[in-house]
């Protein structure tokens, strides 16, 4: 047929000065946008070898720069204009896409996942029901799929990818409080390490319960690992005072020392007790792609629920994670509710519906940015680089427990350590100071960034190596430095220090 509908022929027309909208850029305007966004991108990823893991000189002045600060204008200003002020903005405070980034659990952003993020905004699909994008949202369900599997979940599980960790979390306790509990829930208790991540106590009170559900286990001295009969015995204390016990969290891989908890013996506890299996891996979790870290998580496939976020084992840009739980069905009946009848035109079919699996009911096409760089690269790449960083979590670990002024807690389970000052004749206290000093002064040299935490009261120094560009060599600068500065903070009086 020849005829086409007029709309469809403006459509395909060249922009004339009557059609032409400044909030859409075309053709070479677009195209020189797109040119002038991609240099800015180039140059940030090709200097963050030589850029510092962490700034935070002249932050004051930053924040008094009316150029940063100011509100948006009335006529519109060159983008090269902005992207320096952005550049600015960004150069101050901590820098997770460096190399030397070894604070907290990083996050260090594959440009393949922002170059998905760009083609999501600019498709701008709606996922949160599977009527207005059907190929988008089966391609975000096959993904799911893919991630049970590799966790050993049965055919019935399903999941949903959040924005992290704690909003899975949130999900996931939501679902075993209704899977677990009467519509009466506050009698519920629910079990945590000492060691476990502050996500599940704030997804238990945002669930509803009060403070006094939370159970803190003690963990071993060993590994930090949760203690199995201290668990049973919290359990059976508050079963016989009338509670009911409903939810244990099982930590795979603990944010201060990346210890596992003893993942099959709690899983044996939870069945027979009859509680809901929650596995927090949202740090170690995707170590499952490699042989040790299979081994290291052996027992995962039990979990009830299982978090991990893509944004710290994959790489990713923050914002994405994933919750997965054993029988969909569940996840299902706690997060859906009656039709609204401004939906009556939506057509049923076998994809899921995301917005009856989790809270949001708005959502983009989230899977793109998982999707696209796992098929572009390839699942071996990412075993590849997460092999890496256990090796260099090893390498860490046999370098700096040979120190005479260090002591390094037990070796990685996966890629942290916790490192403090060892000084003879010397209390804990002044350890304290003395380790407080080494992380001031590794960080001032701006080449790598630590973080601190506290562990049985003490302070500890800690490294986590979980960005896709450290290497070798940056890790050895780690160990050179840290190495470096015991020494001479142990060669000073104990007034000094």
């Amino acid at each position: 047929m020849d005829w086409m509908p007029p709309y469809r022929s403006r459509m395909r027309s060249e922009p004339t000065p009557e059609t032409v909208r400044p909030l859409e850029p075309v053709g070479g305007d677009l195209r020189a946008l797109l040119g002038t966004v991609s240099d800015f991108v180039t140059d940030v990823v090709d200097g963050l070898a030589d850029a510092p893991a962490s700034d935070a000189t002249g932050v004051a002045d930053l924040l008094a720069d009316r150029s940063l600060r100011q509100p948006p204008p009335e006529d519109g200003r060159p983008l090269a204009e902005l992207l320096d002020v952005l550049t600015g903005a960004a150069a101050k405070g901590l820098n997770p896409a460096s190399p030397g980034y070894l604070a907290f659990i990083p996050g260090s952003g594959l440009v393949s996942a922002a170059v998905a993020d760009l083609i999501v905004g600019v498709l701008n699909r709606y996922t949160g029901l599977a009527f207005p994008a059907p190929g988008l949202v089966a391609m975000e369900a096959d993904l799911l799929r893919w991630l049970a599997e590799l966790f050993g979940l049965p055919a019935q599980a399903r999941g949903i990818l959040t924005s992290g960790g704690s909003l899975a979390t949130l999900s996931a306790l939501i679902t075993a409080r209704q899977a677990r509990l009467p519509a009466n829930f506050l009698a519920g208790t629910m079990y945590v390490s000492e060691q476990a991540h502050q996500s599940a106590a704030k997804a238990l009170r945002l669930a509803g319960f009060p403070s006094s559900a939370l159970r803190v286990v003690p963990v071993d001295s060993g590994g930090l690992r949760m203690d199995v009969d201290a668990l049973c015995a919290a359990v059976h204390t508050d079963r016989a005072a009338g509670l009911q016990p409903f939810c244990v969290v099982v930590t795979a891989g603990t944010t201060n020392t990346g210890s596992i908890d003893p993942l099959p013996a709690i899983a044996d506890v939870a069945a027979h007790e009859g509680l809901w299996l929650h596995v927090d891996a949202a740090y170690g979790g995707f170590f499952q792609l490699t042989e040790r870290g299979r081994q290291r998580l052996r027992g995962i496939e039990r979990a009830d629920s299982l978090v991990v976020d893509a944004h710290k084992g994959l790489f990713l840009p923050f914002g994405t994670g994933c919750l997965l739980v054993r029988d969909g069905e569940l996840l299902r009946e706690a997060h859906s509710g009656p039709a609204a009848d401004y939906l009556q035109d939506i057509t049923d079919s076998d994809l899921p519906n995301f917005a009856e699996f989790g809270p949001e009911l708005t959502r983009d096409f989230r899977g793109l940015r998982l999707w696209l760089p796992l098929h572009l690269h390839g699942v071996a790449a990412f075993r590849a680089a997460l092999d890496e960083k256990l090796d260099l979590a090893e390498l860490a670990y046999d370098e700096l427990v040979e120190h005479p002024h260090l002591r390094v807690l037990h070796r990685p389970e996966l890629s942290t350590i916790a490192v403090r000052c060892q000084l003879p004749d010397r209390s804990g206290s002044d350890g304290d100071i003395a380790t407080a000093e080494l992380l001031r002064r590794v960080n001032a040299e701006q080449r790598v960034f630590m973080s601190s935490t506290r562990i049985g009261g003490r302070y500890y120094a800690r490294i986590c190596v979980l960005n896709h560009r450290t290497d070798r060599s940056r890790v050895t600068e780690a160990i050179q430095a840290i190495g470096h500065h015991a020494s001479a903070l142990a060669a000073r009086s104990p007034r000094e220090t």
